[in-house]
């Protein structure tokens, strides 16, 4: 067996693991707090890899140079993703917060589309160079053919935001009220909390994860181009499916099952069926569990 090819699988089905993870956790966030699919939430984690190229560019004419440049783009990037989920909340999801299920479904589904349209529009249709401006770690040398610099700054960066978002939820006085929010949205308004404004802040958030993938993501592979957030945004729904939509851990659990499924399917199959085995998954998921690995059972009133 060869135990380079097996563990080289391992670790870029961790990778696409991680940024699936990203993406998903900005999706059951939402889910949690307001029961809504946002699948306008894969072209927010793609507008993030197209602010971070611009701003790249603008520094690079204006004399920067270095890992210096990543880093503020990567900061503008999820400011302005940020700002985005905010707008998206304020102008698509909140005149039909009341509205039935399915109106907010249809205009995730319009806003997506029109996201994708209007950056292919703004920008190209074509694929864009991304410049890998993280460093090459010299402790890495030993295994560069197994793992790059690259992969173990997405791997970090993955742990610390779940770590930094479990911190919130379950310790700060927002997350307390975030909490309040999913588990009885009337009843959190009566006991004086800002319901509006803890979805906003929810979307802010998810925004800003989902571009943190999106800039590491871009800079790992070394191209963009305005489809990219779809494909990410359906893959990693099935993530946080799989993991138990609306759980924090499972949004991490699901991304990593399923980017690790999809490595050793890719490596030891085929890789023109990639994409069809992510959602045969999905429907195997929701045939037997449709929970979720974490999710719990919901029981209705009747």
């Amino acid at each position: 067996m060869n135990w380079d090819y097996l563990l080289s699988l391992f670790m870029g089905g961790l990778t696409r693991g991680s940024i699936y993870a990203l993406i998903a956790l900005g999706y059951t966030m939402v889910y949690g707090i307001i029961t809504l699919i946002n699948f306008a939430h894969g072209e927010i984690y793609m507008i993030g890899a197209f602010t971070a190229l611009i701003a790249i560019g603008v520094l690079t004419l204006a004399g920067w140079n270095g890992t210096a440049i990543l880093l503020i783009a990567a900061v503008a990037a999820v400011v302005y993703a940020a700002a985005y989920g905010w707008t998206l909340e304020r102008i698509a999801y909140r005149p039909l917060r009341h509205a039935p299920r399915l109106s907010a479904l249809i205009s995730a589904i319009g806003m997506s589309l029109f996201l994708q349209n209007y950056v292919r529009m703004a920008q190209t249709a074509n694929f864009l160079p991304f410049p890998n401006l993280i460093p090459e770690f010299a402790f890495l040398k030993p295994v560069a053919h197994i793992v790059r610099s690259s992969e173990l700054v997405i791997y970090a960066v993955t742990a610390l935001v779940m770590l930094l978002l479990t911190l919130l939820v379950r310790f700060t006085r927002m997350g307390k009220a975030m909490r309040a929010t999913a588990q009885d949205r009337d009843m959190a308004m009566l006991s004086g909390v800002d319901v509006d404004r803890v979805i906003s802040l929810t979307f802010v958030i998810g925004s800003a994860i989902a571009a943190t993938g999106g800039v590491l993501i871009a800079s790992h592979i070394g191209q963009i181009n305005f489809y990219i957030g779809f494909l990410a945004g359906i893959k990693a729904f099935v993530a946080a499916v799989l993991g138990g939509i609306g759980s924090l851990p499972g949004a991490v659990l699901g991304g990593l099952v399923l980017g690790w499924t999809e490595s050793f399917f890719t490596g030891y199959v085929s890789s023109d069926y990639e994409d069809v085995f992510a959602f045969l998954f999905l429907v195997g998921i929701l045939i037997f569990r449709p929970s979720g690995l974490l999710g719990r059972k919901q029981m209705e009133k009747v």
